[in-house]
């Protein structure tokens, strides 16, 4: 055949190929140029997410005017905490099988849904009269995130094609670190000039303009439409929600001990147990357990639950170290621990550019190293006259470091997942994350409860033991006047350097964990030369050929 007669022959897949007389040649499909208004789709998801992670943090500062029954709905100690895990247990509980659900009947339309329902949910809470009815709008609000959440990231990897997803990704992670720091910052000064119900209040005008901008701009997309897997999505739920509950319970008691902790925690494992067995021999699986096999899958796993185990646990103390030691308002912390949320969003973006560069493992390994120094300065340099300077510093250096650490592992494990089961790795690495965080919050918090109930039990015998349990129930019994006058000083002196001693100890399980993925880092995220290798492959396999026909 003449030269000019040549052309490409194509299988229905897309794969050039010859003849009977020739073997098959591999090539890549056009590279996708991604949805036109991607960016525009980005901005209104990035905005539903802020809504979403700023209110899971907005009620720590209104915990104290709560609690007042004239000013508040007069929230004991165990109704503050329920207000909290009744969200976080929803939202950890429902993650999973939400992103199933809305690969198969739509990821718009369960963005749609979660938005409805987590406004609806904010009005209700922002009106709630009694402690009770917070806590159950609050759980209302923490299953419309749930709905909300893998449907943004589901969205994304739909939109943006697979070279500008990690971009993408960045500032969707950057908007997470944001929307947490301004969380207290939004709740302060709301709490300055309104009632408590504005920190619920302000969530609806933000969830009706996401509403229409959602409608208006983002396209629907469904994935698998196999048959559902009722089982494994109750199994999921079932299973999730008995280990957060037990983990939150653990957090609360300061103790591992009570059946309520190991009973639902135990209770937890043998259902996810139950729920890896039956993914594994069902044909129609929710989660593809093969996945796991793939060790760059599994590492980011292990990363992003072990890095917001670490951060999410130390964190929480640091709002006490600020609030009651330092004698910040909760506006005045809230806005020390924006330059953490500053950070991730300055650097998020640009994380792909350096794993382009230098490979993720470098990259991962100065990244964890960042989030380490945060952990060895607190363990080894704080103290009660700290200067406040070395504070915001430190949330800076670990912005930095979180920004550069969980952009490279999400992206990679919602690579790791078939673009049709999007919603699922969303859900999935959202599930890591909050799971993660509360374990930490739960573990870390027994080694702090116990390290400083050892501590003020030498220091200030004449304390009660309900009000040594904790610096804060120290803290409280302080200001309601239970400790005598003459011992007073001497207590309060007892309680902070007590305090101190137990967030020294604190920080060093914290140094422990983050070790661990410094090493699942180094073993197993792809360095630069693995990558470049792999990248001059696929070139090579996109290279056109051509064939007689």
């Amino acid at each position: 055949m003449p030269p000019h007669r040549r052309r490409r022959a194509f299988h229905r897949n897309g794969n050039p190929v010859s003849d009977s007389r020739s073997e098959p040649v591999n090539a890549t499909e056009p590279e996708d140029a991604g949805h036109p208004r991607r960016w525009a789709i980005l901005s209104v998801l990035v905005i539903s997410l802020i809504v979403v992670v700023l209110d899971n943090t907005v009620l720590n500062v209104a915990m104290k005017t709560l609690a007042d029954p004239k000013e508040g709905v007069g929230a004991t100690q165990s109704d503050l905490a329920w207000m909290i895990n009744s969200y976080t247990l929803v939202f950890a509980g429902l993650l999973f099988a939400s992103g199933v659900i809305g690969d198969r009947i739509g990821r718009k339309r369960m963005l749609l849904a979660g938005l409805v329902v987590f406004g609806v949910a904010s009005l209700l809470s922002a009106y709630a009269t009694t402690p009770d009815q917070l806590i159950w709008y609050r759980a209302l609000m923490g299953a419309g995130a749930a709905v909300m959440m893998p449907s943004t990231l589901s969205l994304l990897r739909n939109v943006f094609s697979a070279k500008e997803f990690p971009k993408a990704l960045g500032i969707w992670t950057g908007a997470v670190g944001i929307g947490g720091a301004i969380g207290p910052i939004v709740g302060g000064a709301l709490l300055d000039h309104f009632w408590w119900g504005s920190v619920f209040l302000i969530n609806v005008p933000i969830v009706v303009f996401g509403l229409i901008a959602v409608l208006i701009l983002a396209p629907e997309s469904k994935g698998s439409q196999a048959r559902a897997d009722f089982l494994g999505m109750a199994l999921s739920m079932i299973g999730l929600v008995s280990l957060t509950y037990g983990i939150i319970e653990a957090g609360d008691e300061g103790s591992w001990t009570g059946v309520t902790v190991w009973g639902t925690i135990a209770l937890g494992v043998i259902v996810l147990v139950a729920f890896v067995l039956w993914e594994r021999r069902t044909p129609h699986a929710s989660l593809d357990m093969g996945l796991f096999k793939n060790t760059r899958f599994s590492a980011s796993s292990a990363i992003i639950t072990l890095t917001f185990f670490g951060m999410m646990g130390l964190m929480f103390f640091m709002t006490f170290y600020l609030q009651l030691l330092k004698g910040y308002t909760p506006l005045e912390t809230g806005l020390l621990f924006l330059p953490f949320g500053a950070a991730m969003l300055v650097f998020a973006p640009m994380s792909n550019t350096l794993v382009q560069r230098f490979g993720a493992k470098t990259v991962g390994i100065v990244a964890m190293l960042l989030v380490i120094t945060n952990f060895t300065v607190t363990a080894t340099v704080f103290e009660a006259d700290t200067p406040v300077w070395v504070v915001i510093v430190l949330f800076a250096i670990t912005g930095a470091g979180m920004a550069n650490l969980m952009p490279p592992a999400m992206n990679t494990l919602m690579a790791s997942v078939p673009k049709e089961k999007a919603g699922v790795g969303s859900a999935l690495a959202n599930t890591l994350r909050q799971v993660g965080g509360a374990l930490g919050v739960a573990v870390l918090g027994t080694v702090m409860a116990q390290a400083y109930q050892s501590e003020i039990g030498e220091a200030a015998p004449q304390l009660p033991d309900k009000a040594a349990e904790s610096y804060a129930s120290t803290y409280g019994a302080l200001e309601s006047g239970l400790v005598p006058d003459a011992a007073q000083q001497a207590v309060q002196t007892a309680a902070d350097a007590s305090f101190i001693t137990a967030l020294h100890t604190t920080a060093y399980a914290a140094i422990g964990v983050a070790v661990v993925g410094l090493v699942v880092i180094a073993l197993f995220f792809p360095g630069k030369r693995r990558r470049e290798a792999g990248e001059a492959e696929r070139e090579a396999a996109a290279e056109p050929e051509f064939v007689e026909v």
